[in-house]
Formats: structure tokens, C-alpha cells, sequence
């Protein structure tokens, strides 16, 4: 049976994007910290970063960030898949992933054609941006714990081979999580309306036919 409910929310509800900005603060907080540990053991001898975007003064304040940071980003993170496991956004918002549609809003951005006219519903190319950097999320946390405890979380570092490995992993899906955060800042900046409904909550939005076809489907 059909419900014909009227109700409506933000894009954004009030939990999302106070999770969305304390995510954005642990970042920056993880990210630099990290590089202050990785200065102090490199893994790629060309690649240092530059002091001045690291946090801590040494490698022991910066592994004093980078925990604190650690357990801010885990109780975030596991409340903001949650909530979007529970509440159906990752549904609504993030799937399907279909390679037409990619290909396609591919083809749209080369041409400079691509559109953001309406921001309640993700491009393919968006939509395989935010799963990837979820997954990434995932994967850093869990290679993170198996460089911390690497005897405490020995199966966990055993999904990776070695220690150096899993250093590799975290490195590379931190690499992946800074690209991505420079890419959506760039998007937000050209198309501020996306930056000022993460403040707002943004335009209302409809979930009579989203329910619907649930329920259809069903």
C-alpha cells in the first residue's frame, strides 16, 4: 500500500552537517599531524612535507594529535554511517552507481557542460567520489590500528602482510582522502550554494516519491 505523506526536510538535516564539519576539523587535524609523524620515518626518501603544514613541534606531539584526532574521526565516523545506513541516505543519495551515467557525466565535464542545477540529487561521477572516500575512511582507520598495535591487532595486521604494508595502505588512502577534500573544496568554491547548504541545511526536500517507489519496489 502507498503512503501519500508530505513531508519534507533539508538536504542536509541538522545531524549530517554537524557531523560533516567535525569530520572536516579531524581531518585537517589527522592529516597534518601525520605528516609530522611521516617526516620523522619517510617512506619514499624524495617526499618530505613542509614543517609548516605539519601539527606538532616534533614526532611525539604529532602522534599525540593524530590520537587524539583518531578517536574523533572513529566515533564520527561509525555515527555518520550509521545515520546514513539507518536513515536511507546512502540509498537515496549514493546509489545506483551505473557506468553509463559515468561515462556520460564524464563526457558532460570535459565538454564543460556538466550541470549543478539541482543539488539534491549527485552526479555518477559524485556519487563514486563520495562511496570511494568512504571506503577509504574505512581502510585508513583499520590500517591506522594496525601500525599503532601491531602484536594487540595482529589480524588485522595480517590483512595487510607486513607492518611496512600497511603503512603503504594508510599512506595511500590518506593520499586519496586529501585529493578528494581538494577536489570538494574546489567544487564548493565554484558552485557556492553546495557550501552554504552544508551551513543552512539547503532547499527542502520531498520524500513522498523517494517512499514511494520503496515501497513500489517492495
Amino acid at each position: 500500500m502507498l503512503r501519500s505523506t508530505n513531508r519534507r526536510r533539508r538536504l542536509h538535516p541538522l545531524p549530517m552537517r554537524i557531523m560533516h564539519w567535525v569530520n572536516a576539523v579531524t581531518i585537517f587535524i589527522m592529516v597534518g599531524s601525520g605528516w609530522k609523524i611521516y617526516n620523522d620515518e619517510v617512506l619514499f626518501g624524495w617526499l618530505h612535507f613542509p614543517e609548516a603544514l605539519t601539527i606538532g613541534k616534533w614526532a611525539q606531539h604529532g602522534l599525540q594529535w593524530h590520537f587524539f584526532g583518531m578517536w574523533i574521526l572513529v566515533i564520527n565516523g561509525l555515527s555518520y554511517l550509521t545515520y546514513g545506513l539507518v536513515s536511507g541516505r546512502f540509498r537515496r543519495m549514493l546509489l545506483p552507481i551505473r557506468v553509463g551515467d559515468l561515462i556520460s557525466t564524464v563526457k558532460d565535464a570535459l565538454h564543460l557542460k556538466l550541470s549543478h542545477d539541482d543539488p539534491t540529487k549527485y552526479n555518477a561521477v559524485q556519487k563514486l567520489l563520495y562511496v570511494g572516500v568512504i571506503l577509504a575512511g574505512i581502510l585508513i582507520v583499520i590500517s591506522g590500528l594496525a601500525i599503532w598495535k601491531p602484536i594487540q591487532f595482529s589480524e588485522l595486521a595480517a590483512l595487510f602482510g607486513s607492518f611496512q604494508n600497511a603503512r603503504l595502505v594508510h599512506f595511500f588512502c590518506m593520499t586519496a582522502i586529501v585529493l578528494f577534500v581538494v577536489v570538494h573544496v574546489v567544487l564548493a568554491l565554484l558552485v557556492p550554494q553546495t557550501l552554504v547548504a552544508m551551513f543552512t541545511g539547503g532547499p527542502p526536500v520531498d520524500n513522498q516519491s523517494t517512499e514511494m517507489q520503496h515501497e513500489t519496489a517492495q
